[in-house]
């Protein structure tokens, strides 16, 4: 019954199917907007976050998305600035996650605030000394970015490109979306780097604490790496899942080993940066402050030594050398692997310098303070994630997100037999159409 928005030359499970699938997620949807608005109206008290996590597993999981999105600008500043063409295959895709996770960024920070009817007091009212006062000026100017990025596949749906005033405005955005790109890698810059300088420079956090350049800590250009390294990433593990539900190949194998390829070296180089700043804070910065390493790790199962080789070594070292290596590439399981391992790695991260920070003792008489999130808080943090599913399957159903789609996936013409039923049947109602449409013979006057 829509099969006339669906894009030419592809095929779509039934609309049954994608209905039954929508009210699914939807159903979880709503879980989390009930949640959200208890929030809302009953306040900050539905949540566990107490004096000494002032913030939690909201910040953790709205740091971990905008880390995740990283895909859309590092993805959008090879293809437009470097120039890999081959990019453009995949870079469709990249927006639409990046769209995602930067709005469910926006919808995180509305939760949390408490108030979101007094949000704009963010820009109207703005902290100039708040490197947040920054983020929030910069996550709005590139969720406005990646709006303008995502309209041109919006208007390249079948209907809507048939009206020449939006066929022309696709085409003419197309052409100066390298403009948008630039401007988008700008942006993502700073506040990348500045969600990660704000956990540097926390007042009594000795954990976060980082020596830097200036007025910048390492964490601030560390923050920007690895979402540069992880984000691509995160956009090539949704390309493989949507595969694999599809059960269709969507982009081709060279166009996802040049961008795990980019990826690898890329978290390769963050890892060895990585490594050095925690050496250097471990080694001269901690005991500077009067701490071990060891005081910043607890015998608790949560945040044991284990935490930092995981997500260091396990989760940054390993997938790094899988995916910089031809062969790791190539082999199916082992590109899951570094890929799943590589997301995991930078959401472990952004964890620790969320939760971490806040959970180590600052004082020689406090004890570990440890936090659990309440259902609010869980149904909240899947709600965008919900939310997300819904988007993904809507776009790929009705817009032209994958350029090679067609190829991969030609559509098998029918068997010899019904095509000469077909072509009978056709020229059967042609001759039926041309006979009800010649003019009826004129009457003669009879003779006398």
């Amino acid at each position: 019954m829509d099969s006339a928005l669906i894009p030419s030359g592809v095929k779509r499970c039934p609309p049954w199917q994608f209905i039954l699938g929508i009210i699914i997620v939807g159903l979880v949807l709503l879980w989390g907007v009930f949640a959200m608005l208890l929030i809302w109206m009953k306040g900050l008290n539905q949540t566990n976050m107490n004096n000494a996590y002032g913030f939690a597993i909201w910040i953790w999981a709205d740091l971990a998305v905008i880390a995740l999105g990283g895909g859309a600008f590092f993805t959008g500043f090879l293809r437009y600035i470097v120039g890999k063409d081959e990019l453009k295959n995949i870079i469709n895709y990249a927006v639409l996650i990046g769209f995602i996770c930067y709005s469910s960024a926006l919808l995180i920070l509305a939760i949390d605030i408490g108030q979101p009817l007094r949000g704009w007091f963010i820009f109207w009212h703005a902290n100039i000394h708040s490197m947040l006062t920054e983020v929030a000026f910069c996550l709005t100017c590139y969720f406005g970015v990646l709006c303008i990025e995502y309209i041109p596949l919006v208007l390249e749906n079948r209907q809507i490109d048939k009206v020449p005033f939006f066929h022309n405005l696709s085409h003419n955005m197309h052409e100066i979306m390298a403009v948008f790109a630039a401007t988008g890698a700008f942006l993502s810059f700073f506040h990348q780097g500045s969600l990660g300088g704000v956990a540097g420079v926390l007042f009594g956090r000795p954990f976060g604490f980082r020596e830097g350049v200036l007025v910048w800590p390492w964490t601030f250009f560390l923050f920007t790496w690895s979402a540069a390294a992880c984000g691509p990433c995160f956009t090539i593990l949704i390309t493989k899942i949507t595969e694999t539900i599809t059960r269709k190949k969507l982009v081709k194998d060279n166009v996802i080993r040049l961008l795990a390829k980019i990826s690898g070296w890329m978290l390769l180089t963050y890892c060895v940066a990585k490594i050095a700043d925690t050496w250097y804070w471990a080694a001269v910065t901690a005991p500077s402050k009067g701490f071990t390493l060891m005081d910043f790790y607890s015998n608790n199962p949560l945040y044991g030594i284990w935490i930092l080789i995981l997500e260091v070594g396990i989760c940054g070292v390993l997938p790094a050398i899988i995916l910089i290596t031809n062969k790791g590439r190539k082999t199916s399981y082992l590109l899951w692997t570094a890929i799943i391992l590589a997301v995991i790695g930078v959401m472990l991260n952004r964890w620790v310098m969320v939760l971490q920070v806040l959970a180590v003792p600052v004082m020689p008489f406090v004890g570990w303070n440890m936090y659990f999130p309440s259902w609010q808080e869980v149904a909240t943090t899947i709600l965008p994630v919900a939310y997300g599913i819904i988007l993904i399957m809507i776009s790929y159903r009705y817009l032209p997100i994958f350029p090679q789609e067609v190829e991969l996936n030609p559509i098998e013409p029918p068997p010899a037999t019904q095509v000469e039923e077909l072509e009978a049947k056709e020229s059967v109602d042609a001759e039926v159409q041309e006979a009800s449409s010649a003019p009826e013979p004129e009457m003669q006057p009879a003779e006398a």
